[in-house]
C-alpha cells in the first residue's frame, strides 16, 4: 500500500520540475502522469485540478527557493555577507541549480496572465516573499547602522531583484553565466556605495 503523503510529496516534485522547465501551459496532465507513474485518478486525489497542483507546485519552488536564501542569510554576520548569499545564490543558479528549468519565479511570472489567476496570485506571492525577504536585511542593517541611514530602501529591493531576475533570463537564454555575472557585479559597486 502506498504512502499518501510519500505520493503527493513525488507528484508535486515531478510536476514542478515539469512545469518548471517545460511551462504551465505546455505540461499536460499525461506528462505528468508519465514522470510520475500515477494515475489521473491518483493526482486528482491529491489536488482538485491542474492549476491547483500547478499552484501547489509553484509554492513548493518558492519554499525550496526561500528555505535555501533563509537559512544561509539566518547565519551571515552583517549586512555585506547576507547580500554576498543572495547574489552567490543568483550567480550559481545555472552552474548549481536547486531545481531543474530555471528561476520559478521569473519562469511562472512569463507565464501567468489574465487567463490563470490562480498561477498569476501565486507567482505574485514569491516576489512579495523575496521583496520582504531583501526589505528586512536592509532595514535591519540601517538600524545596525551597517548601510547609509538615507538609503531608500524600496528603490534598492526594486533594483536588486529587476536586475537579478534580468540577469537570471539573460544568462538562461545565452546559455552562460555571463549576464548574471556581470548584473551582479554592478549590483555590488551599487551596494559598497551604501554600506557604511
Amino acid at each position: 500500500m502506498r504512502n499518501p503523503e510519500q505520493t503527493k510529496a513525488t507528484i508535486l516534485k515531478e510536476s514542478a520540475n515539469l512545469f518548471n522547465t517545460k511551462g504551465y501551459k505546455a505540461t499536460s496532465l499525461s506528462d505528468i502522469t508519465t514522470a510520475t507513474g500515477f494515475t489521473k485518478g491518483a493526482i486528482y486525489k491529491h489536488f482538485n485540478n491542474k492549476e491547483d497542483l500547478e499552484q501547489q507546485a509553484l509554492r513548493s519552488l518558492g519554499r525550496t527557493m526561500f528555505d535555501i536564501l533563509g537559512k544561509e542569510i539566518k547565519v551571515a554576520k552583517d549586512y555585506e555577507a547576507k547580500m554576498e548569499v543572495v547574489f552567490s545564490f543568483f550567480e550559481n543558479y545555472l552552474l548549481n541549480p536547486p531545481y531543474q528549468g530555471g528561476c520559478p519565479l521569473l519562469n511562472s511570472a512569463v507565464e501567468s496572465d489574465d487567463a490563470n489567476p490562480g498561477l498569476r496570485q501565486q507567482s505574485f506571492g514569491m516576489l512579495v516573499n523575496l521583496k520582504s525577504s531583501l526589505r528586512r536585511v536592509l532595514e535591519n542593517a540601517k538600524k545596525r547602522k551597517q548601510i547609509k541611514p538615507d538609503t531608500d530602501v524600496e528603490q534598492m529591493v526594486h533594483v536588486f531583484i529587476a536586475t537579478l531576475e534580468g540577469g537570471i533570463m539573460m544568462s538562461k537564454l545565452e546559455r552562460n553565466n555571463d549576464a548574471i555575472a556581470m548584473c551582479i557585479d554592478f549590483l555590488k559597486k551599487i551596494n559598497k556605495e551604501i554600506i557604511i
